[in-house]
């Protein structure tokens, strides 16, 4: 379908054929694609982008099942104007010219595209629009789209596909380099909100004055813009903890932080995911915030298995790695307001730490979590921000 017309702000923008990285400014418009999924366990990344994006003005996002209503409203209950539509077509109109990105927001257990929505990327190429995917399936490799996206013009940019295996880290040692304090946001579960709790807290942080960094650990951080990161769960497990380590020494080096703040993935207890022990072996935190759902009874993509309690998850990451969990945040789903409060107090009487829900109570309460466990970081607060 011809466009509408061209992006203003990206006008004549346009990349060699045979390009795979964009070079449109940061801005630039996208529509985020998550048929049936948006606001589950398998539309994280484009609930991610709709909550933080530093790279992209997120226009819309495409979900047929939930259209007509706000997506912020959806799933936070509080609007923040991008609107939840039923097509791509109806996207383009909204917009009123062709976006300059179609983002797969979709992130399914297996990371493989359906025949369904391998024709929606495929018409977002044909109108004009880049591709941003972040699945595990890369899109370079298909010839179905690599040929459409040289005859468009456009790009195809596969967030998880690493480096070449001689660019790739071991783990080195350098990370004892490392003065400041790391803390790890892990978790009970995978798509329970780690890495929404490690943008809050690291945005929390910078708010009351203390230099927090945050290093992404999965692909939706790193469409989100993150300086950052790597996607963990792409790459050979040899290199996985020298590349956590690497991405922390970069951030420590590059930034100068009074923190550094580490996305977690899956869980260290989880039998079909071993990111988190990568993790906690290759940034060595200092201390772990440990995102549980209580009312969650199995694993989301593995009903087979039961879901753990935060307190044996705690205890297993601390007999794992030498560091101590600070503190426990609670995923609010299927959750009233009074079993949040309910859930806070219990776990902060079993365990013997903080907890709040950081999307649903005050900032303050992680910055305190972060500031009881390393008091000397209130040197860092601005006068003002207590």
């Amino acid at each position: 379908m011809p466009p509408l017309s061209t992006n203003p702000a990206s006008a004549g923008v346009r990349p060699e054929p045979g390009s795979v990285t964009p070079s449109l400014p940061l801005g630039s418009s996208a529509v985020v694609y998550c048929e049936g999924q948006f606001g589950e366990q398998d539309g994280k990344t484009a609930n991610g982008l709709v909550r933080h994006s530093e790279k992209y003005q997120v226009l819309s996002v495409i979900d047929s099942r939930q259209a007509g209503v706000d997506a912020g409203m959806f799933l936070d209950g509080a609007a923040n104007g991008i609107p939840v539509l039923a097509t791509l077509t109806e996207a383009v109109a909204h917009a009123g010219y062709v976006p300059d990105y179609l983002i797969c927001g979709v992130a399914p257990a297996d990371g493989l595209l359906s025949a369904a929505q391998r024709v929606v990327l495929l018409d977002g190429i044909a109108r004009g629009m880049h591709i941003i995917n972040g699945l595990h399936e890369f899109l370079n490799d298909d010839a179905e789209f690599v040929a459409a996206r040289i005859l468009a013009g456009v790009t195809i940019t596969d967030i998880r596909r690493p480096k070449e295996k001689k660019d790739l880290h071991l783990f080195s040692g350098r990370i004892f380099d490392v003065t400041c304090p790391r803390i790890a946001v892990l978790g009970t579960d995978g798509s329970i909100g780690k890495r929404t709790t490690a943008t809050l807290l690291t945005r929390a942080l910078n708010a009351q004055g203390i230099n927090a960094v945050m290093v992404g650990t999965g692909q939706t951080t790193l469409i989100q813009g993150g300086k950052y990161g790597v996607a963990l769960d792409a790459l050979v497990p040899q290199f996985c903890s020298g590349e956590v380590e690497a991405q922390v020494v970069a951030a420590f080096e590059g930034e100068d932080p009074d923190v550094i703040v580490v996305e977690g993935q899956g869980a260290l207890s989880h039998p079909a995911y071993l990111t988190s022990a990568h993790i906690l072996r290759g940034s060595r935190p200092a201390g772990v915030v440990v995102q549980h759902a209580p009312k969650r009874k199995t694993l989301g993509d593995f009903p087979m298995v039961p879901m753990p309690t935060a307190a044996s998850e705690v205890a297993l990451i601390e007999a794992f790695a030498d560091t101590k969990v600070i503190g426990i945040t609670i995923n609010h789903e299927f959750m009233s307001d009074d079993e949040i409060d309910a859930a806070i107090d219990e776990h902060e009487l079993e365990i013997g730490v903080p907890a709040t829900d950081p999307l649903t109570r005050p900032l303050g309460g992680l910055v305190d979590m972060v500031l009881l466990a390393f008091p000397e970081l209130e040197a860092s607060l601005v006068p003002s921000g207590r």
